[in-house]
């Protein structure tokens, strides 16, 4: 699904290129994409690698990007990585353009995209962190099911048209909700609620926030929604806040609930702006406040931001080459 997004957003935003090569697994190699009015057939990664190719767009999960990202890197091709694999490599860089593509250096061969959630959050929190600072984080999510990919999705289609489906979960997802996202890990959080933790210190490159995470699925197609509780290091000024979230790129102030507008995953779907809204003060703290944030996490989440990395790179580094 992210794969064929990335195709999307490339020609939305008129990525040029001299050559484009789509890559599968051997299964898939030899079908026919019509993209951009042109049609492309499908090579497998051996042949790919015998191509003189500038960045390759990886979307293939962990172990095929383990196995053939630093096979790429090493004929010098940048590698943006969509999957887990390099997140928390100490030695690859986690980037989210509009917060950290500076960290970029023409050194850097494989760059990891952070998860969908993650890229979020940081997008509407990270214009306050910088003015406010931020002690702490409490993030409940609301995931859509296509961040678990087709297989998600049909089943909760089929479930929603009284058909029995292959489960991609554990149980029932139309007309529920699952306190479970990923796999459980030690302490009994769950992969995807670590990675809220870890990817926002890594990324804002700050270790001292607490950050404490729920990811929750719900039968929705299209767009996670967070519920994200801070504490400030400086009392809270909601006025100074929206108009720090309205300023920065990629994100939209979308909070103006006497008139029922705000942030749902039906306004973001497609889109590739972070929503903001439901924005207010603790009511015990002067410190701490409340807002609710969401995105299409198949564009931003993951294909727009990637895409987004690749035009750094292509800027920076591959100018001058071309």
């Amino acid at each position: 699904m992210v794969g064929r997004k990335m195709l999307q957003v490339l020609a939305e935003r008129k990525f040029s290129y001299d050559e484009l090569y789509l890559v599968a697994s051997r299964k898939s190699a030899g079908s026919v994409i019509d993209f951009a009015g042109t049609q492309y057939t499908v090579i497998t990664v051996e042949e790919a690698l015998k191509k003189d190719i500038d960045i390759a767009l990886f979307s293939a999960g962990a172990s095929v990007s383990k196995q053939y990202a630093p096979l790429f890197a090493d004929k010098g091709t940048y590698v943006v990585d969509n999957s887990s694999a390099w997140r928390m490599d100490k030695t690859k860089k986690l980037v989210v353009p509009e917060i950290n593509g500076n960290v970029l250096t023409a050194e850097d061969r494989i760059i990891a995209n952070p998860n969908c959630s993650t890229i979020q959050m940081l997008m509407a929190i990270y214009p306050i962190y910088k003015e406010f600072g931020i002690k702490r984080i409490v993030v409940s999510t609301y995931q859509s099911v296509t961040g678990s990919g087709k297989k998600a999705v049909d089943q909760l289609i089929y479930e929603r048209s009284g058909f029995d489906a292959e489960k991609k979960y554990p149980h029932k997802i139309d007309m529920n909700v699952l306190p479970h996202c990923d796999v459980f890990v030690e302490d009994d959080y769950t992969t995807e609620e670590m990675k809220l933790v870890n990817e926002t210190h890594k990324i804002f490159d700050d270790y001292s926030i607490a950050v404490n995470a729920t990811a929750v699925r719900v039968p929705v197609v299209g767009g996670h929604s967070e519920s994200v509780y801070l504490e400030l290091d400086k009392k809270v000024d909601l006025d100074r806040i929206k108009k720090l979230i309205s300023e920065f790129p990629g994100v939209v102030l979308y909070d103006e609930p006497d008139n029922d507008k705000y942030p749902m995953p039906i306004v973001s779907y497609d889109h590739d702006e972070v929503f903001v809204g439901r924005i207010r003060r603790d009511l015990f703290s002067d410190n701490a406040m409340t807002m609710w944030v969401v995105a299409d996490n198949l564009r931003k989440g993951a294909a727009t931001n990637a895409v987004q990395i690749a035009e750094l790179i292509k800027v920076k580094f591959l100018t001058k080459k071309n």
